[in-house]
Order: C-alpha cells, then sequence, then structure tokens
C-alpha cells in the first residue's frame, strides 16, 4: 500500500465538523427569541400545489419592524394554507390575513416559554454534538485502516490527537454558540 492510502483526510474531518456546525446555525435562526427575523420561518412547510413547499418558496417575507413579519404571498389562492402552516408551526405566533399579506405580530415571551426554548436550543446542540462525535469517530476508523495498512504506531498516536484536537475545537465553538443563542433567548 502506498504513503498516499495511508493519509488521513483532516480537512475532509473539519468540513464535516463545519458542516454540523452550519446546520445547529440554521436550527438555532428557527428559534424565535422574542425579536422579528425571517429564519424563524425557515423549517415551516406549506402544503401547496400537491406538495411540501418551503414557505419563502410562497412569497417575499420582509421584517418592518423589530416585533413584525410581514408575508406577501403570491398565490392568493394559497393565502390560507400559509396561513395554517403558520399556525400549526409550534412557533406560537398568531398570523393576521391582510388582503394578500400574513401579518406575524411577535409577542413578547413569558418566562416559561424562554426556559422551554433553551431546552429546544440544548437538543439542537446535542444532535450537533452527536454529528460532530460520528465525524471524530469516522476519523479514527480511518486511522485504524491505515495502522492495519502499515501505519507505524508512533503516527497513529498523532494522527488520533489531531482527531482529537479538531473534535474538542468544534466541541468548544458549539458550546459557545449554544450559551450565547440561551442567552439571547433569555433576555427580557
Amino acid at each position: 500500500m502506498s504513503q498516499d492510502d495511508l493519509d488521513i483526510d483532516f480537512d475532509a474531518i473539519q468540513r464535516r465538523m463545519d458542516g454540523a456546525m452550519i446546520a445547529l446555525k440554521v436550527e438555532f435562526a428557527s428559534l424565535r427569541t422574542g425579536r422579528a427575523s425571517a429564519q424563524m420561518l425557515d423549517n415551516i412547510q406549506v402544503d401547496a400545489y400537491g406538495q411540501m413547499t418551503p414557505i419563502n418558496q410562497m412569497g417575499t417575507i420582509n421584517v418592518p419592524e423589530p416585533r413584525m413579519v410581514v408575508i406577501n404571498v403570491w398565490d392568493k389562492a394559497m393565502l390560507s394554507k400559509v396561513e395554517k402552516a403558520i399556525r400549526e408551526s409550534g412557533l406560537g405566533i398568531n398570523p393576521v390575513v391582510d388582503g394578500s399579506m400574513i401579518r406575524l405580530p411577535i409577542p413578547e415571551l413569558n418566562e416559561q416559554r424562554r426556559k422551554e426554548l433553551t431546552k429546544v436550543a440544548a437538543q439542537y446542540a446535542e444532535s450537533a454534538r452527536v454529528a460532530i462525535r460520528n465525524v471524530r469517530r469516522d476519523g479514527m476508523d480511518q486511522i485504524k485502516k491505515a495502522k492495519a495498512a502499515g501505519l507505524s504506531e508512533n503516527d497513529q498516536t498523532i494522527y488520533a490527537d489531531e482527531v482529537q484536537k479538531l473534535t474538542d475545537n468544534a466541541i468548544a465553538a458549539l458550546d459557545k454558540q449554544l450559551e450565547q443563542k440561551q442567552a439571547e433567548i433569555m433576555q427580557v
């Protein structure tokens, strides 16, 4: 086996860990924090034209003021379906239909709802931690295969330490993001 076959692709490991962090950021953006954000609607799907369609493909989403999101639905026939999808999304927002627009007034979060949202954020973070650990496991498996193919014990230790360092850095960044998101949610 050639030396190239023994190399561990640390860039691929880093990319996969970064992918877990990006997915976490997207999930965090969908959490309501008491301030209006177009991203809070990203996970909502509308049953339109015989298939589930992301809400941002049903109309233009604007944030005209800190506590208001406005959706200008392009097809008026879909207005009630968009409204229904928002009501059933679990965001806790009561949509108001105004012509071809849907207004989403963002109410203040009460203390209980804030605590629930911090728990949801923690669940999202735990899913990302699991994804990062899976990438770590795959990297360690690559190292074991390389050892079987002739990688020296010393190189195996160096590679394993590098994979662990990438994992530790990713988990630390994840924990920092979670802490920031929970502080943002709890901010009154």
